[in-house]
C-alpha cells in the first residue's frame, strides 16, 4: 500500500457494480474491478486529511493510479454489449476518484475534498447512466431521471458541506460579526442544498407520471407538483 509511514483510514470507494451475470468471465470482471477499487481507495477521515503525503508518495500514486485505470480498461474487453460499457464506465469512474482522493490525501483542504466527492458523484452516475441502456420506452426515462437525482443529491450534499465547513472555520477565528454572517451562509448553503434536491427529485416524480395516461396523469402530476412546492 502507499502511504505506509502515513495513517490512513480506508474508505468506501465508487459505489458501482458490474450487472449480475452467470458468464464467469464476467464475475471474474466485477471481481478484479473491486479489487482494485480497493487498492486505490484513499481515506477521508480528518485525521487522514491533516496528515497529507509526500511529494514521493504522491507521485507513486499518480502513477499507480493510472496502472490500476490501465487494468481495470483491461478487464473489460471479454464483455461485450451494455455489459462493456458498464464495465468501461466503472474503470473510469474509479480513476478519477482515486485522482481526486489522491490530491485530497497530498493537499487537504475543503476544496480538494469536495472535488473527491464530486469526482465519486460523477464517478456513480457515470455508471448508473450506462445501465439504464439495458431499459427501454418510460422506465428508462425513470432510470436516467433517477441516476441523475442521485448525482444532484451527492453534490448538493458536498456543496452544503463544504461550505458549512468553511463557515464553521470562520466563526471559531472571526469577530461576533463574522461568526453571525457565518452562520447565516451555513443556513443558506443547507438551504440551496434542499432545493436541488427537491427540484432533482420533483424530475424523477414527473417522469414517472408520463407513464399514466388522461386523468390518471393529471392527478398524479398535480400531487407531485403539491409535493415538491411547485
Amino acid at each position: 500500500m502507499l502511504l505506509a509511514k502515513k495513517r490512513v483510514c480506508a474508505a468506501p470507494f465508487v459505489n458501482v457494480s458490474l450487472r449480475n451475470s452467470s458468464d464467469e468471465g464476467t464475475k471474474m470482471n466485477r471481481l478484479n474491478i473491486n479489487a482494485i477499487a480497493l487498492a486505490i481507495s484513499l481515506g477521508f477521515s480528518a485525521g487522514a486529511m491533516a496528515e497529507g503525503m509526500s511529494k514521493t508518495d504522491y507521485t507513486a500514486g499518480k502513477d499507480k493510479v493510472a496502472a490500476d485505470y490501465k487494468a481495470g480498461k483491461a478487464a473489460c474487453a471479454s464483455l461485450s454489449a451494455n455489459a462493456k460499457d458498464i464495465c468501461v464506465a466503472e474503470a473510469k469512474g474509479a480513476q478519477k476518484v482515486a485522482a481526486a482522493e489522491l490530491e485530497a490525501t497530498y493537499k487537504p483542504t475543503t476544496k480538494t475534498r469536495y472535488n473527491a466527492h464530486v469526482a465519486k458523484a460523477e464517478a456513480d452516475y457515470g455508471v448508473a447512466n450506462e445501465k439504464c441502456d439495458d431499459l427501454a420506452g418510460n422506465e428508462k426515462d425513470v432510470c436516467v431521471k433517477e441516476a441523475k437525482a442521485a448525482q444532484t443529491t451527492a453534490k448538493a450534499d458536498a456543496k452544503a458541506q463544504m461550505k458549512t465547513t468553511d463557515a464553521n472555520v470562520t466563526a471559531n477565528t472571526k469577530t461576533a460579526d463574522a461568526r453571525s454572517t457565518a452562520s447565516a451562509k451555513t443556513t443558506e448553503a443547507r438551504k440551496d442544498a434542499t432545493a436541488d434536491k427537491v427540484d432533482a427529485q420533483y424530475a424523477v416524480a414527473k417522469e414517472k407520471c408520463d407513464a399514466k395516461t388522461g386523468a390518471a396523469k393529471d392527478e398524479c402530476m398535480a400531487k407531485e407538483k403539491a409535493s415538491a412546492g411547485k
